[in-house]
């Protein structure tokens, strides 16, 4: 009922600005004396003019404009309307002269009162909204006043579009406790210059100074398109003023001029390394998912969720979430139904090894697509857990895939690892050898298999970061293997959205490769975390250099010499193909290395069994033995 007042308000002032404009504009003309045929013409063509005008104005999308944020394109749109309803007014004035009697002789009228009225019209259709837009940021500027009394005094780093956006929706949002007493930015030409009431105080190099002489506590990053760099650079800054460093993440995704700040928080690790957003082409991802069920294994896990999330975007008929530890995947789903209450979620606690259980699934729910999340992922445990490497990263991904095939299920992408790439550990080894076995089925079946290989992601469970920030949380020391130690690093939402794009344009057979940007120094991203939590390295907190550990590189690949690594159609995903095996042989091999795992064999049998399989691994993997193994654990678990 508030909106259709609201909009009946603004409709019947715009009619009457009209209305005004076209008499004032007689009046003017004729100088307050409106002759009597001059103003029967005028009443006759009053209703026309106006009606035609508020049409023009809402053909152009005039009436459905914000009044508050009125500007520059607006006033366009507005000067656009009122001169066309000047041509057509002028075209029936002078079409009309040619003419004698009839109706046609009410269309002759001065074209001082045309022109005059297009003046006016302009003024007060443009000029009402101005009006409206300098109350409302007057009501701000007061709003600003009142939290000046109760908020956290906060310097915006950024008097951009963004900027000016995130100090609009700060004065709406007294409740966030965040007082803007001005804005930092490196452009000189704003320096000085207000913005929504808050003046421009100088660049980010003086940002102590400012910080001291505005009183304030905290610094929000307001640049919708800051780098890595940037913000690092801004965070290193803020860090040395003693002030504390916000972000809102996403606040590249203004829309409708407002931003979400809600998701304010604290800078983080992600924000540092500068990953750009994922432009997906979503109607290659719709044609998998949408109205599809889908099963994603491991969902529990940090990128089977993610999966679950990014899915479920793309409204999947059902979605099969299959997880061996019930607690992740309890939370799990909580969150999916929270966030997307029309999709059917079903949760199933399972075993991939488990054929039976697995077999009921497929029966029950007959996916359609199958993400394979599900792995043993840590390096240093799986040195010392060979077998149970192998039965869950190899056999369990056969098992899986096998399935798919008798089911009939369309596409399977099974989620792959830089590790995979002359691997050096158990567990790259297994993952590769699972890819080896999906290609080869690929070549033998009707279901579309592929595998997407990338890097570490940011936050993953038991990666380097949750570790870091465990030891910063004890007071160090941080340890670090090597100093020279590099890893990719990409975000969990950015890995999980380049898979669905990765089923989105594979047609079988293929092991993709993401584009992870840059290495980056594991010490530097140690650094980062240190000064982050508002710590300095070597004073508060200290960098131990363990050694590198059985089973690292100190730099990993994500192709291989033998690979020919083609561009697809999507800038961040390349195609490494590799010839496949053949079928018949890989399937015997992974026959006898069953009976291996399940006769319990010696962890040293196992990995020469899996050195065999996978040359690049036998080349270099065959002397890592139990004993290295448990110190890699050791030193990761110290």
């Amino acid at each position: 009922m508030q909106i259709f007042l609201a909009r009946s308000l603004r409709t019947a002032v715009d009619l009457a600005i009209l209305s005004a404009a076209y008499w004032l504009a007689f009046t003017l003309r004729f100088e307050g004396a409106i002759p009597l045929n001059m103003f029967k013409r005028a009443i006759f063509l009053w209703p026309y003019v106006v009606g035609g005008q508020f049409a023009l104005l809402g053909w152009l999308g005039v009436t459905r404009f914000s009044w508050r944020h009125v500007g520059l394109w607006e006033a366009k749109r507005i000067l656009t309307a009122c001169s066309i309803s000047l041509a057509v007014l002028l075209a029936a004035r002078f079409g009309a002269a040619r003419f004698e009697g009839g109706y046609l002789q009410y269309l002759q009228i001065p074209v001082g009162v045309i022109i005059i009225d297009f003046v006016l019209t302009f003024l007060g259709i443009t000029g009402v909204r101005v009006l409206r837009r300098v109350e409302v940021e007057a009501r701000s500027a007061r709003a600003h006043a009142v939290q000046s009394r109760a908020g956290v005094p906060t310097l915006l780093v950024g008097a951009g579009q963004a900027g000016l956006l995130v100090a609009k929706e700060l004065a709406n949002w007294r409740d966030l406790g965040i007082q803007p007493v001005g804005f930092i930015d490196d452009d000189p030409l704003k320096e000085g210059s207000m913005v929504h009431g808050l003046r421009v105080l100088g660049p980010s190099s003086r940002i102590e100074e400012l910080a001291r002489q505005t009183g304030a506590k905290q610094a929000l990053i307001t640049i919708a398109s800051a780098e890595g760099k940037a913000i690092r650079r801004i965070a290193e800054l803020c860090h040395d003023a003693k002030l504390p460093t916000k972000i809102i993440p996403g606040i590249y995704e203004i829309v409708g001029g407002h931003v979400n700040l809600s998701r304010i928080r604290d800078v983080a690790i992600q924000d540092l390394l500068g990953r750009e957003p994922v432009e997906l082409e979503e109607e290659s991802i719709e044609h998998v998912l949408r109205d599809r069920v889908v099963l994603v294994t491991g969902a529990g896990g940090s990128i089977g969720k993610e999966l679950c999330l990014q899915v479920a975007r793309f409204a999947p008929r059902r979605l099969v979430a299959v997880d061996q530890g019930e607690t992740s995947l309890f939370y799990a789903v909580r969150e999916l139904r929270q966030r997307f209450p029309e999709l059917e979620v079903i949760p199933c606690i399972a075993d991939i090894c488990d054929g039976p259980r697995m077999e009921q699934l497929f029966q029950a729910h007959r996916p359609e697509a199958v993400f394979h999340a599900a792995a043993y992922k840590h390096v240093g445990m799986m040195e010392h857990n060979v077998r149970e490497a192998l039965r869950n990263n190899v056999l369990g991904t056969r098992l899986l895939a096998d399935l798919a095939h008798r089911s009939g299920v369309a596409q399977f992408v099974m989620i792959s690892t830089d590790k995979a790439v002359n691997p050096s550990s158990v567990m790259g080894a297994s993952k590769r050898l699972a890819e080896m076995y999906v290609q080869a089925l690929s070549q033998r079946s009707e279901t579309l298999f592929v595998a997407v290989r990338f890097g570490n992601v940011l936050g993953s469970a038991g990666s380097v970061i949750p570790l870091f920030q465990e030891q910063i949380a004890k007071g160090g020391p941080v340890t670090v293997t090597h100093p020279d130690m590099r890893r990719y690093f990409m975000t969990i939402e950015e890995a999980s959205q380049l898979v669905l794009q990765a089923a989105g344009i594979g047609r079988g057979g293929e092991i993709f490769v993401l584009d992870m940007g840059e290495p980056v120094k594991i010490v530097d991203l140690a650094r980062d975390l240190i000064t982050l939590s508002g710590l300095r390295v070597g004073d508060d907190i200290e960098i131990v250099f363990t050694g590198a550990q059985p089973g690292e590189k100190l730099f990993e690949e994500l192709s291989v010499a033998e690979e020919k690594a083609d561009k697809t159609r999507h800038p961040k995903i390349f195609v490494g193909r590799i010839a496949p095996q053949p079928l018949e042989w890989l399937a015997g091999e992974l026959d006898r290395l069953g009976d291996l795992v399940n006769d319990q064999v010696s962890d040293a049998r196992a990995r020469s069994a899996l050195g065999r399989l996978v040359p690049e691994y036998g080349e270099s993997g065959e002397s890592l033995g139990a004993e290295s193994g448990l110190k890699a654990v050791q030193a990761a678990t110290a």
